[in-house]
């Protein structure tokens, strides 16, 4: 993986929430191996593994907690020696919260409230938090620039957009150093295939090696930037460590740049496993949008972001990780 940062860190204290998961286990990975000073991860495992806990387990600068963002106590106690926290913790999946809007709100608001004023009153440095391209709803224009959103389409899409304006006012109430990242689409080794919120690109991995059916939902011409792991790894260091001021108090889109169809995703991937397998097309679903794609150029200028893997290069990391 290449190198986001550029100062020592062997002195310098981290928390990731949800650091048991698919992208705070990355995170995590990425801070350990450049000798961060400690790594602690906060995660109630609803959706974090075990085996990401593991991956760990020889460095002595790494602590694992188990503990649930909607207690504060615990909140308050994860930020103790803390100078960095990035929040991972959610409940994903815009379906999840059209079934089920109330454990959405309670997890992604109620738990944020917790984890940002714990933040604030353990004095932490920098606080990055993982929003979501769902902020966009139905604002028709391409490229998603951040100032510009439309009416949200989702409960999942409104608990990011709270989450967003909490942190503005925290930013300008208590003078913290805040970022927030909205992720497009992330993919990449570790996501889990399994459950009924299973990202596309695991479920379509699975279903194809296993010859079993795969579900496209409405007719696969709908876009997506998919963004590969490492470029969100890269926005969350970049978010941490970053020394220009005017980088805080932001929220910054985190993709490639470039979309694709979900019907071309299915077939570069049966490509690459040089599997036949033809896809089930079913009714379009409710709180999808149909179109995106970012403008990078925020994080570029303030972050000194820049996409280090691009979609065909990371589809064919996630598949052959899979395959494994």
């Amino acid at each position: 993986m290449a190198v986001f940062h550029n100062q020592d860190i062997s002195n310098k204290h981290f928390l990731v929430t949800g650091g048991a998961g698919f992208i705070g286990s990355h995170i995590v990975e990425y801070l350990l191996s450049h000798g961060a000073g400690l790594v602690r991860i906060l995660d109630n495992l609803s959706s974090g593994t075990e085996q990401n806990i593991h991956l760990f387990d020889k460095y002595p600068n790494y602590e694992f907690w188990i503990g649930d963002i909607r207690n504060p106590e615990v909140c308050l106690k994860a930020c103790d020696g803390i100078d960095y926290v990035s929040h991972q913790s959610a409940l994903g999946s815009v379906p999840r919260s059209v079934s089920d809007p109330i454990s959405t709100n309670e997890v992604n608001v109620n738990g944020f409230v917790n984890m940002i004023t714990a933040a604030k009153n353990a004095g932490v440095k920098t606080f990055v938090y993982a929003s979501s391209s769902s902020v966009y709803g139905d604002e028709p224009v391409l490229p998603k620039v951040e100032g510009k959103t439309g009416n949200l389409l989702s409960p999942y899409a409104v608990s990011k957009m709270a989450n967003e304006l909490y942190a503005q006012v925290f930013s300008n109430l208590y003078g913290m150093k805040i970022a927030g990242l909205r992720y497009f689409n992330v993919f990449g080794p570790r996501q889990d295939p399994n459950g009924p919120y299973a990202a596309v690109i695991p479920l379509f991995i699975k279903g194809i090696l296993q010859q079993s059916p795969v579900y496209i939902y409405g007719d696969g011409e709908q876009t997506r930037d998919f963004t590969f792991v490492e470029n969100a790894v890269q926005a969350n260091i970049r978010g941490m460590l970053s020394e220009n001021e005017a980088a805080y108090n932001n929220v910054y889109n985190v993709a490639v740049g470039r979309n694709f169809s979900v019907n071309y995703l299915y077939n570069a991937i049966t490509e690459i496993l040089n599997i036949e397998h033809k896809p089930i097309y079913k009714e379009p679903r409710n709180g999808d949008i149909h179109d995106s794609l970012a403008d990078i150029s925020k994080a570029c200028n303030l972050l000194d972001y820049q996409p280090t893997t691009q979609f065909l290069d990371g589809l064919k990391l996630t598949v052959d990780s899979f395959s494994k």
